[in-house]
């Protein structure tokens, strides 16, 4: 017999109805569960009687963070409607292809995004818009309506949310998560981010995307602590905040961007960190020269691994071994299986190189309207997640690169993150990135875009000579390129797309030419 869906935020109402549940730091507004409780029922009877939204139907998000998005995601669990944020950094033709995917009844969106957002829903003929904001449609909804007394009956295998991963290549594909996925996540991380009702997390990554909305800001709702929304990441704020005892932030998480540009920031030196419990990052290998940097201010980041089709946890470093284990991203989490698999579909051994499978109640069921996608993406029940992959004698687990980032250079593999970290060794470089372009003598060789600090000089020759001393000759990049910024999607990785697009041309050399693997 399927197992029922129950609502956090209801039970937490009932529970420590004072008990702050959510603050938008932008706004100032801070809801307990009591009034947050109070807010989402309002707003899925607006839904449910004046927009027509049923079991089933999407109700899509273009906003940037604010509590209000996760009023949206918890009314429609109580109508069984289907949650679909979306990246506010999208294009208008980028986010019509997403919004005639999904077919949402309604688009909520923010005033910042108004004119974006009324392009897309002119295009898409979307039935219903709500504005967000002092004055705007959404507020007189939720002031007008009255409670929704009855929850639809939900299980923890109805779709909960269509989540569109960014993608490197084709069109995104809309992830479905279940309740389920998102119920086993909470209790996955729940444990290793040391998540109960004391914790206070401040959230910087956008609600949008997998990381910002369930590392760890469900989770910590889960338990009945109390999350911090901020509008944009903003390195001096979060430092300020983290600083601040009043805020009493103890729970945070980013991708490694995100510390990289709090580590860069003239604030980081004094910033007070004693009251972190955990800072946990995700999302992108973790230069091992920053974690060490971190770790020298007494916060040894927590890293783990996780993708949106997961959860996302998968792998996640215990607190204990951060320090001792610095790049591994740990081990799997509690309720989730992983393999390390060969091209030739055996598993790889201690040390060996294989690409991820994981398996589990926490995996998607597949994609929206993507049936080939299906097809190509599991095997026997076996998430392909793209990523090479090792594991050591001890049983954590490396996250070496993305296969497809991997290119082979006179016969060798060869992987950018590993090339990257080594590039970070230099104390002038603000941002590294590698790709692999194509070449007559070696097949492939590879190209390094540099950005350096403020202030620093370095030349390619620099780079060259270090590259020479710390890797094999045929990891070394044959060409160094310098830039004032990495390209950077909305989560802050590196977009290497971009990259290709602008440095991918075979043949090209720097001023000071190419060193041959």
């Amino acid at each position: 017999m399927p197992v029922r869906y129950y609502d956090w935020i209801a039970h937490h109402a009932r529970r420590t109805p004072d008990r702050i549940a959510a603050v938008d730091l932008a706004s100032a507004r801070r809801h307990s569960y009591r009034s947050f409780d109070d807010r989402i029922a309002r707003l899925a009877e607006h839904l449910c009687r004046r927009l027509h939204v049923g079991r089933g139907d999407r109700v899509a998000v273009l906003a940037l963070n604010s509590t209000d998005t996760l009023e949206v995601q918890f009314a429609c669990g109580r109508l069984g409607a289907v949650f679909v944020p979306l990246n506010s950094r999208l294009t208008v033709p980028e986010l019509a292809f997403i919004v005639g995917d999904a077919a949402p009844t309604v688009l909520v969106h923010d005033d910042d995004l108004a004119e974006t957002a009324l392009a897309v829903t002119a295009r898409c003929e979307t039935p219903g818009v709500l504005r967000l904001g002092p004055g705007g449609s959404y507020e007189r909804a939720i002031a007008a309506a009255p409670r929704l007394e009855t929850s639809a009956t939900v299980t923890l295998d109805d779709m909960s949310t269509i989540m569109y991963t960014s993608g490197t290549t084709g069109r995104p594909k809309g992830a479905i998560i279940t309740h389920g996925m998102t119920l086993w996540n909470c209790i996955n991380l729940g444990g290793p981010a040391y998540i109960t009702p004391s914790s206070v997390l401040l959230t910087v990554l956008p609600l949008f995307h997998t990381g910002g909305l369930n590392c760890y800001t469900n989770p910590v709702l889960h338990a009945g602590g109390t999350v911090q929304i901020m509008r944009a990441f903003d390195p001096g704020q979060a430092l300020a905040l983290i600083s601040d005892p009043a805020a009493g932030i103890n729970v945070f998480f980013g991708v490694p961007a995100i510390y990289q540009f709090m580590a860069q920031h003239p604030a980081f030196a004094g910033a007070d960190f004693s009251r972190l419990i955990i800072g946990g990052v995700g999302g992108a290998p973790m230069p091992v020269p920053l974690l060490k940097i971190w770790e020298g201010r007494g916060v040894a980041l927590q890293q783990g691994y996780g993708m949106t089709e997961t959860s996302p946890a998968v792998l996640a470093l215990d607190r204990e071994d951060a320090a001792r284990k610095a790049g591994s991203a740990g081990k799997p989490v509690l309720h989730t299986e992983v393999r390390v698999v060969k091209p030739d579909g055996t598993d790889a051994a201690v040390g060996e190189l294989g690409e991820l499978w994981v398996k589990g109640p926490n995996i998607t069921p597949g994609y929206w309207n993507r049936p080939e996608a299906n097809a190509t993406s599991f095997t026997d029940g076996w998430l392909h997640t793209g990523d090479a992959t090792r594991v050591d004698e001890e049983g954590f687990y490396y996250i070496v690169d993305r296969w497809k980032d991997m290119y082979i250079s006179g016969g060798e593999n060869v992987y950018p993150a590993e090339v990257e970290d080594v590039l970070y060794q230099l104390p002038a470089i603000a941002e590294a990135a590698v790709i692999g372009v194509p070449d007559a003598r070696w097949g492939e060789v590879g190209v390094a875009i540099v950005a350096l600090k403020a202030g620093q000089a370095l030349c390619a020759g620099d780079i060259h000579a270090h590259c020479g001393a710390n890797l094999a000759r045929f990891k070394c990049p044959g060409t160094i390129h310098f830039i004032e910024a990495l390209p950077r999607n909305a989560t802050g990785k590196v977009h290497k797309p971009t990259l290709r697009e602008k440095f991918g041309a075979p043949g090209s050399l720097d001023v000071a030419g190419a060193a041959a693997p």
